[in-house]
């Protein structure tokens, strides 16, 4: 089986049990390719894992939490033993809609231990492994919502931009070392995270197609992927705006729908 430059043989991917997860691992599975598939959901993602594997790919999957430390070390460990990792995708992620709360107390405490924590707990053991092949490249899935704070959703605002923040730095940081990070802003993509929102997402988009444009760009190792394109630049031309032009704007987007 040949493979292009770019192309990894063994991907890692979190969240694979449902939504943009499950959707990069069916698009990432080829004959000749591992998969290292993980979520919290065995059912999801056993149906994820034979997707793939009827595509050809060797598949190996691991049920845990990441915001187990522990069980996401063994994990990554265990995944290396078995195939040298090309790719990590760190993908899990919930918002206040999928644990179905308003962000209180609670659910911003939930929001940012796997939104933050659940990503640190796949990218650092996966560092040090790769520090020692120097070679691999990482991907964070982050947010447009990282962009600027968007008073409808505080904590996954924050979580996405702390994460944006991380991999921006890491990229600098681990590409002398031949490692490449790339964080991955998309914009509003129609998954278990987006079903529950109760405003107007412009500019919508299916899983699968995010997914394609994903492992598209990543075969090019870039420091940042965003898309949709106008999305991109209605967030980095919001998050230029001075704080009391912004502030009144992002207070009310987006807008409930009535």
């Amino acid at each position: 089986m040949f493979f292009k430059k770019q192309e990894p043989k063994s991907v890692f991917i979190t969240g694979a049990s449902s939504g943009l997860g499950a959707h990069l691992a069916i698009e990432y599975a080829m004959a000749g390719r591992t998969l290292h598939l993980c979520g919290r959901n065995k059912e999801r993602l056993m149906l994820t894992a034979e997707k793939c594997r009827q595509k050809g790919s060797k598949v190996y999957t691991y049920l845990f939490d990441v915001t187990d430390e522990n069980a996401a070390l063994k994990a990554i460990t265990a995944a290396f033993k078995r195939t040298p990792l090309d790719l990590v995708i760190a993908n899990a992620g919930v918002s206040a809609g999928v644990i179905g709360m308003v962000e209180n107390t609670e659910a911003v405490r939930k929001i940012m231990t796997t939104n933050v924590f659940g990503v640190l707990n796949t990218i650092l053991p996966a560092l040090d492994l790769m520090r020692k092949r120097r070679k691999g490249h990482i991907a964070i899935i982050a947010s447009l919502a990282g962009y600027r704070g968007m008073a409808s959703c505080p904590a996954y605002s924050a979580s996405k931009a702390a994460v944006k923040a991380l991999g921006e730095a890491l990229y600098g940081q681990q590409k002398p070392r031949g490692i490449n990070i790339t964080t991955i802003c998309p914009g509003f993509i129609e998954t278990p995270l987006t079903d529950k929102n109760r405003f107007r997402m412009p500019f919508l988009m299916k899983p699968e197609r995010a997914a394609h444009i994903i492992h598209k760009k990543l075969n090019k190792r870039p420091a940042l992927i965003g898309f949709p394109k106008i999305m991109v630049f209605a967030a980095w031309f919001g998050s230029c705006l001075p704080s009391w032009i912004a502030l009144p704007i992002f207070a009310k987007f987006p807008q409930k729908e009535k």
